[in-house]
């Protein structure tokens, strides 16, 4: 039980520490006069990531890739089949025309290219590892998404959204400078601590289950890394600014393939384990499945639409908890 316990407190430590981080992060560069639309696309969007991030340094550091591997996939299988189903159920998710053109496709990419370098050099079909070298393709992606992202916000910043958005950050709170720094700290501290608890703990529980850590990865830690977007989207949902939820999962899902996992492979090669070329056939299936549900009913996620990928989410969790072939 001790080491439920220990997972429990890992994740909740990745919860504040990613939270303290963007508050501080944000105060910051508030108080510096730095845009709060830029902070947006930088700030806010690494530290919902950052739990994901912080799990898989330690885990890659440690030698357990198969974790680091895990909870890429699994967080963003979870992003797509449990997020957004659970937020379309709750109200019909309007798709921007700008995410059906570019974010989406965006995406499947990344995950293409996560497919192909996760495969060995011969292409035979058998799996291999991400080495450095795939890291920094990969981290090369994820430079020129940011770029394209930046220079498109840049170019709509009257967009109404936007100017919502930038209101809100005006009137929100500004903490002094020591604080915001305090509140950065004590964020990178909660990273850091948690995920290493997190890490030790995931793998000890994966020996008393008899699981793999792959697996764990996959689901436990997955989930509890992406409880920032589930937060995010719900909300979001519930207040009818659907865009947002579905434009937070997609952002986090480039976010999570490009960076995360290229930044990880950098540091330590990230093997694809047992059973991880069937993760990522699937996670390839859901995203491209996502294209279709975003323009149809009329550029919406209906709630049976929703159901659907809900459905596909708990179903492939629960075959692969059960062991699927080559597990």
């Amino acid at each position: 039980m001790n080491e439920y316990l220990m997972l429990a407190a890992g994740l909740g430590l990745l919860l504040v520490g990613g939270w303290a981080l963007v508050k501080g992060a944000s105060s910051l560069a508030s108080a510096l006069g730095v845009s709060p639309m830029i902070v947006g696309l930088t700030v806010v969007a690494f530290g919902t990531s950052a739990p994901e991030l912080a799990v898989n340094l330690l885990a890659s550091a440690s030698g357990s890739s198969d974790m680091a591997f895990g909870n890429v996939v699994g967080s963003n299988l979870a992003n797509i089949g449990l997020i957004l189903g659970l937020s379309a159920l709750l109200k019909p998710l309007e798709i921007q025309g700008i995410l059906v053109r570019r974010e989406i496709p965006l995406m499947l990419l990344a995950t293409a290219a996560m497919l192909v370098l996760g495969l060995s050099p011969d292409l035979r079909w058998r799996a291999d590892a991400y080495q450095r070298g795939d890291g920094v393709i990969l981290l090369l992606l994820f430079s020129i998404f940011l770029y394209t992202s930046i220079n498109e916000a840049l170019r709509q910043r009257r967009d109404p959204l936007v100017e919502e958005v930038e209101e809100a950050v005006e009137k929100a709170a500004r903490p002094s400078i020591p604080l915001a720094g305090l509140l950065i700290l004590v964020g990178l501290g909660g990273l850091v601590y948690g995920g290493d608890l997190t890490v030790d703990a995931a793998t000890s529980v994966a020996r008393n289950l008899g699981l793999s850590e792959a697996v764990i990865g996959l689901t436990i830690v997955a989930i509890g890394t992406s409880l920032p977007e589930l937060v995010t989207s719900i909300i979001a949902a519930t207040r009818g600014q659907t865009d947002i939820a579905v434009g937070n999962v997609v952002g986090s899902n480039i976010f999570n393939v490009l960076f995360i996992l290229g930044t990880s492979s950098t540091v330590m090669p990230v093997q694809v384990p047992a059973g991880g070329l069937w993760d990522l056939l699937v996670l390839l299936g859901v995203s491209v499945l996502l294209m279709p549900l975003s323009i149809t009913h009329r550029n919406r996620i209906v709630r049976s639409e929703g159901l659907l990928l809900l459905l596909c989410w708990c179903g492939y969790t629960w075959w692969r908890v059960r062991g699927l072939p080559g597990s």
